[in-house]
């Protein structure tokens, strides 16, 4: 309110400070009769003025004409702002319109905060767990944490087994190892995903082929599926493996997937690192393969700061994987080593944190389903946003909000769009780049949606917002007000 913080010289000291004490601001304005601001007036300026033997009921008249810093309305960003305030070491700066009048004043406490995308969401359960880990001395990298992490995160998800690792990463190749993937094979893989996904199949020696999106998910093309699926029996080289994505915390639609899988007899490991929570009509994400693995990254809907999980119905491959994980160390008295293993485990530390987490992951799910509709509900009268869609038969646990910028109702890119917000101190993403699209992978077979290049066009339109569920009303309403200011 403009109106409180401003005053003129025809304004005693008495008067200026009371509205000092009233607006509690820590600066004023001084403005002329037709509005144009002069200069800022602290309560520093104020005392001088007593000190040189003016009363309090003298006019402002008596202050001195300085020149202050200012921004102009609608033409600077946070970040300039920032830098303004760091290099004239200043907290305040009055913002004024095209003709010079005070409409304004911005503070330090509301630019120098950087808005970011994801960041962790820590508890009290979480350090209970790792004292009790320090009491009894279990420091060491398996203890009770770990055991107790695993049965109740298959509790949770509704699955028999799990065995904790290092990393969502480490997971996918112990689910590759498991499946007996090996040079020369062929693995169809999520064309739009973290590259964390492929990576572990040409570390098996083997050949990654990637598989588009589906316009209505995201996740999996089922068409393209089948025209891979078709042409690989035709060639006499059918899959080891097909690595489904549950993307942004949505599932992909599983059933006509799992249903082309069987009917060509190839296994599906489920790639639910960012799904954790979500649902598939009822089910847990992480639950439909022969193997679903989690990932426990520090941008993750839950944390064990790094760390994965590999779950199964089946015990004997859960067993395995414990057993490759732990430098495939045979059971006797010795160190004897019969084939080579992976220094995988999950800590009894990290596990004590992720047990701590579990215990609000509904919360956190709830949390950050309000943060996308708070976005979508003050949003929604922008046509240049178009969020990723929700199915009927999914429940997202929105790990990030996305969307794509819709061309026809703006000439902002995406990319640009992306900037923008960096400029106003907020940390916004495109969307993964597609796997066929990196460098590393460039020579890889890739089998898009029908005549169309799905994850292609959501790469190049695609974003990701601040999601976090610690994130404030306030930051989400700088980030609203953003994205207005950029798209409107």
């Amino acid at each position: 309110m403009i109106q409180h913080i401003t005053v003129k010289r025809s304004d005693t000291i008495r008067d200026a400070m009371r509205r000092l004490d009233a607006s509690a601001a820590g600066i004023l304005l001084l403005v002329q009769d037709d509005g144009l601001f002069e200069r800022t007036v602290t309560d520093g300026d104020l005392r001088r003025l007593l000190l040189q033997g003016h009363e309090l009921g003298a006019f402002l008249s008596e202050l001195p004409k300085t020149a202050s810093f200012t921004l102009k309305e609608n033409e600077y960003t946070k970040a300039d702002a920032l830098a303004l305030m760091n290099a004239k070491t200043v907290n305040h700066v009055p913002i004024i319109d095209s003709a010079g009048n005070a409409v304004g004043l911005l503070s330090r406490k509301d630019v120098d905060e950087y808005v970011l995308l994801s960041t962790p969401h820590m508890g009290d359960a979480e350090r209970e767990f790792v004292e009790e880990a320090f009491r009894t001395n279990w420091i060491a990298p398996l203890g009770p944490n770990v055991d107790a992490f695993e049965r109740e995160l298959a509790d949770w998800v509704g699955i028999r087994h799990a065995a904790a690792v290092s990393s969502g990463t480490a997971a996918i190749h112990l689910a590759l190892r498991l499946l007996d993937v090996g040079q020369g094979d062929i693995v169809f893989c999520s064309a739009l995903t973290f590259v964390a996904t492929a990576n572990p199949i040409v570390y098996q020696g083997a050949e990654p082929v990637f598989i588009d999106s589906d316009p209505d998910s995201w996740n999996m093309s089922p068409v393209a599926l089948e025209s891979a699926l078709k042409q690989a029996r035709a060639s006499g080289r059918l899959p080891k493996a097909v690595i489904i994505v549950n993307l942004y915390g949505q599932s992909a639609d599983m059933d006509p997937l799992l249903s082309l899988c069987d009917q060509y007899g190839v296994p599906v490991i489920e790639d639910a690192a960012e799904s954790l929570g979500a649902t598939y009509k009822q089910r847990a994400s992480g639950t439909f393969g022969r193997i679903g693995i989690f990932s426990f990254n520090g941008n993750k809907i839950i944390t064990t700061s790094g760390g994965g999980m590999l779950v199964s119905d089946d015990e004997s491959l859960v067993k395995k994987a414990r057993f490759l994980a732990t430098q495939a160390r045979e059971p006797v008295p010795h160190y004897e080593h019969q084939t080579v293993g992976y220094n995988y485990r999950m800590s009894n530390l990290l596990a004590g944190v992720g047990r701590g987490q579990l215990k609000v992951l509904s919360d956190r799910v709830s949390a950050r389903r309000q943060v996308f509709e708070r976005y979508r509900e003050a949003l929604a009268d922008l046509p240049a946003i178009e969020w990723m869609p929700e199915p009927a038969w999914s429940l997202s646990n929105r790990w990030l909000t996305t969307g794509t910028v819709q061309s026809r109702y703006t000439d902002v890119s995406a990319l640009e769009f992306i900037k923008r917000l960096a400029a106003e101190l907020i940390e916004a993403r495109p969307v993964w780049k597609p796997m066929q699209l990196q460098p590393v992978f460039s020579g890889c077979r890739y089998f898009c949606h029908e005549n169309e290049s799905v994850s292609a066009r959501l790469f190049e339109t695609g974003f990701c917002l601040p999601s976090g569920s610690n994130m404030t009303e306030r930051q989400q309403c700088r980030v609203i007000e953003a994205v207005r200011k950029i798209l409107a």
